[in-house]
């Protein structure tokens, strides 16, 4: 039983990681390493890194910053585009030390796994971003930030408090990303669609409809 516990809860620490650092990376590291530290988790050898205070303490004043610059509409998206070369590496580079020990083949399939989870939360909340900064009121903008800011500390306390829960609220996460993800490639399409319409004044003049015969 212990050694089944172990490999829940390794897979739920790689997954949930991996997860967190596409939405947040600066959160997930602060919290990681904070319970390590804390001695409120037992972070494998390879991660506990994340529990040197100048690593935390460099965490939590990126995390104050993106706190502000996520909140605000238009800034969110450029920094979600930088971030799109730094969130998709960590998510790899967390899965594949949150296995531990183990054969390197194991460490490539968990930091492909992870890759790939990092690429899919952070295509969520950036390609989501896009389409809700085209809403005038910034409330939206900023509710959608304070929900995924909930979203990552809720995730990797259920990650590492309460694994089978996780593992089951993941699968509905990967099954709704299969879902989301093509709708907002598709409102992001007609968005920019629509911007370079208007732009090009290339808009197409509806044709009217044919005139009665007889």
């Amino acid at each position: 039983m212990d050694a089944y516990q172990q490999l829940i809860a390794t897979i739920t620490l790689t997954m949930g990681t991996a997860w967190a650092a596409g939405i947040n990376l600066y959160a997930t590291i602060a919290v990681l390493g904070y319970l390590g530290v804390t001695g409120n988790i037992v972070l494998p050898e390879q991660l506990q890194i994340l529990q040197n205070p100048m690593v935390i303490g460099a965490a939590a004043l990126m995390y104050a910053v993106e706190f502000f610059a996520d909140k605000t509409p238009g800034v969110d998206t450029g920094w979600d585009t930088i971030h799109t070369f730094i969130r998709i590496p960590a998510g790899v580079m967390l899965a594949a030390r949150a296995v531990g020990e183990v054969n390197p083949a194991v460490l490539v399939v968990a930091g492909i796994l992870g890759g790939t989870i990092a690429a899919t939360s952070h295509s969520i909340k950036a390609g989501s971003r896009i389409l809700i900064n085209t809403s005038p009121e910034p409330f939206s903008n900023w509710t959608a930030s304070l929900l995924e800011d909930v979203a990552v500390f809720v995730g990797l306390w259920a990650a590492l408090h309460h694994p089978l829960t996780f593992l089951v609220l993941f699968g509905l996460f990967i099954l709704f990303a299969i879902w989301l993800l093509p709708q907002i490639w598709q409102g992001i399409t007609t968005l920019f669609h629509s911007i370079r319409t208007f732009f090009s004044g290339d808009a197409t003049p509806p044709i009217p409809p044919s005139a009665p015969q007889g």
